[in-house]
């Protein structure tokens, strides 16, 4: 997907700058929600990396402790070159942890370990820290303008360029398998591809949203509202639209857009026939969705940052902090802020 045929809530931004100049100008760090049981059969790893993508560094760990890779889980992937915190979890029913002191592997720090009763899962994570530094910016006023916007009326939450792919190719492919070109019979890869189409999908409905007048924070009768932070959500009637209006407005709620897959999306009415419309040349990626059982789902259209704060080194250097839930896209936030090298933003995915 080209992200720069995707709407902005603020406009194009007329600044430009530098994401990543070095892997220690992107910081992530993982926040679960929760604290290790102290007890069970799964040992948690926490761990920094800086060089190493995390299907790579959860290989190492089972290794070491003598089990097979597939007894190690991760809540989601971690971009390569970046330095990231985030936490493994390694089954080990009926044995004793390693000595993790002796866990050597190159841009791998191992930070803390625990027993946990339950396995981590994909998705089981509150949400992700992030500390930015972006450098050359070449119109400061513009992008502090842009910050103080930001951090009231947050933007568009969008899938990043990392999930579809260097050059777009996980969704290329996905789009190949859906017309029958060809055949992905790999899991992994299979999963990369299902999750790059419905992801173009959802930032194609909200692009057309951001495009109409009323955006993406008027309530339209049929709407499937979403209790911020939350995963379920319910429908909009006439009725009770003016209220409803209000609690978005406060941020109390989100408005959604689909997921799209196999079952109904969750709109109604005119919200349900926007979305028909929207993606209405895209029969083929849903089709594919459908065929390969995955669950429509809803996701919100806007994300407001959380502990959003900057700093100036000097006039053309900015350091930025923020914590995003998870499934959201720090990449999507600096989009709003100024133009950037996109080739510099790959995941590991």
């Amino acid at each position: 997907m080209d992200m720069a045929n995707l709407e902005w809530l603020y406009g194009k931004p007329a600044a430009t700058g530098k994401l990543k100049a070095n892997p220690e100008d992107f910081v992530v760090v993982e926040d679960l929600g929760y604290a290790a049981d102290g007890e069970g059969e799964h040992l948690l790893v926490r761990l920094r990396k800086n060089g190493c993508n995390t299907r790579f560094v959860a290989d190492a760990l089972a290794k070491f402790a003598g089990i097979h890779a597939r007894e190690v889980s991760f809540a989601g992937m971690k971009d390569r070159h970046a330095v990231t915190e985030q936490t493994f979890c390694l089954r080990l029913a009926g044995k004793d942890a390693p000595d993790f002191s002796a866990f050597a592997l190159e841009g791998c720090e191992v930070l803390e370990t625990a027993r946990h009763r339950r396995k981590l899962r994909t998705g089981a994570l509150a949400g992700n820290a992030f500390k930015l530094i972006l450098r050359q910016i070449d119109d400061r006023a513009e992008v502090e303008h842009r910050l103080e916007k930001i951090s009231h009326g947050g933007v568009p939450n969008y899938f990043g360029e990392q999930r579809f792919g260097r050059g777009g190719n996980n969704l290329i492919q996905a789009q190949r398998w859906a017309n029958n070109e060809i055949t992905v019979r790999e899991r992994s890869k299979r999963s990369f591809l299902l999750s790059a189409a419905r992801s173009a999908l959802f930032n194609q409905v909200v692009s057309d949203r951001l495009a109409q007048p009323d955006g993406l924070m008027q309530v339209r009768v049929g709407d499937a509202l979403q209790l911020t932070g939350r995963g379920s959500w319910f429908v909009a009637d006439q009725a009770e639209r003016e209220a409803l209006q209000q609690r978005v407005e406060q941020h109390e709620l989100r408005i959604t857009a689909p997921l799209p897959g196999r079952g109904e999306w969750g709109s109604r009415d005119q919200a349900l026939c926007f979305e028909q419309q929207a993606l209405a040349s895209e029969a083929d990626l849903i089709a594919l969705l459908e065929r390969e059982r995955v669950d429509a789902a809803r996701r919100a259209m806007l994300v407001v940052p959380r502990d959003l704060h900057w700093n100036w080194w000097d006039d053309v250097t900015l350091e930025l902090s923020f914590w995003l839930p998870a499934g959201s896209f720090a990449t999507s936030l600096v989009r709003e802020l100024l133009q950037t090298d996109s080739d510099a933003q790959q995941i590991d995915e």
